[in-house]
């Protein structure tokens, strides 16, 4: 009687398996390619609708190429073309806000928007001690990140404006002219020195400007309005931006629609007597 013949397994099965994992690595390359050139605007319309919170901070998503010196976002791609470059230039205001709230910044930087422009208000401190004009290393390093924020997108800046500001210290009597002026136009151009020596824009966008105490945003009654009179503020805008005057940019972002005369008008309403003290 013949004995049974034997069942032999089929050969090379291991490539069946093989064909299937090549095949599932093909599908997620595939998917990550899809991902990666998504739509950055539907993107956040997306997120929105799941989270709107997050889309607040939907700019942590979309990192820039550091060495795209035109600010095109590594993703945010569709098939006609990148995002606009409004949208890029949008990224300096992000930067800075996110900036500002991961170090507690708040109660000494103000990072605003208005239309085609970043604006930030740097309360004296972090610049300059009292009634002095160097810029102290801590007002350099917030420096620092501002330009690291503008460096991608530095071809869409059309201005970058610095102003200075004083405090009045008694509220009926205005401050010496010369020294009011000096000390104010002093710390605006120590700005933008600092700024102009990164080599980001073209020195014929940068303006310094010295208002003195003639556009104070609080009253000069309290120490706390007082402090926040003296700052330094700078506005950096578009290319082809509507060129806006300070009374017009406090217009256009928000908290902004009081104008600083108004502002001293209030201040003079009340006659408290207050202390000699630093511009």
């Amino acid at each position: 009687m013949a004995g049974k013949k034997k069942h032999e397994a089929p050969k090379n099965n291991w490539m069946d398996t093989y064909g299937d994992m090549v095949t599932l690595l093909l599908c997620f390359f595939v998917l990550l390619f899809s991902i990666s050139t998504v739509n950055a605007e539907k993107w956040v319309m997306i997120v929105k609708s799941f989270n709107p919170a997050a889309a607040e901070n939907i700019s942590q998503l979309v990192q820039e190429d550091p060495n795209d010196q035109k600010g095109e976002h590594a993703i945010g791609q569709e098939a006609g073309g990148l995002m606009t470059d409004k949208e890029n230039f949008d990224q300096i205001f992000w930067a800075m806000k996110e900036y500002v709230e991961q170090n507690n910044l708040e109660e000494s930087v103000e990072v605003k928007k208005g239309k085609d422009f970043t604006f930030i208000i740097f309360r004296n401190n972090i610049f300059f001690n009292g009634d002095s004009y160097i810029l102290r290393q801590e007002g350099k390093d917030i420096l620092d990140v501002l330009c690291n924020s503008i460096a991608p997108v530095r071809e869409q800046v059309g201005e970058l404006r610095i102003m200075g500001h004083t405090n009045q210290a008694d509220p009926n009597n205005p401050n010496p002219i010369a020294g009011d002026r000096f000390l104010s136009s002093n710390r605006a151009a120590e700005v933008l020195v600092y700024i102009e020596t990164k080599g980001l824009i073209d020195g014929k966008k940068l303006i310094s400007m010295g208002y003195g105490q003639h556009y104070p945003i609080a009253s000069f009654v309290t120490e706390a309005d007082r402090a926040k009179n003296r700052r330094v503020e700078i506005y950096i805008a578009k290319n082809d931006a509507t060129k806006y005057t300070l009374d017009e940019v406090y217009a256009n972002i928000e908290d902004g629609s009081q104008s600083g005369n108004e502002k001293k008008d209030e201040s003079k309403k009340t006659q408290d007597s207050v202390t000699e003290e630093e511009v």
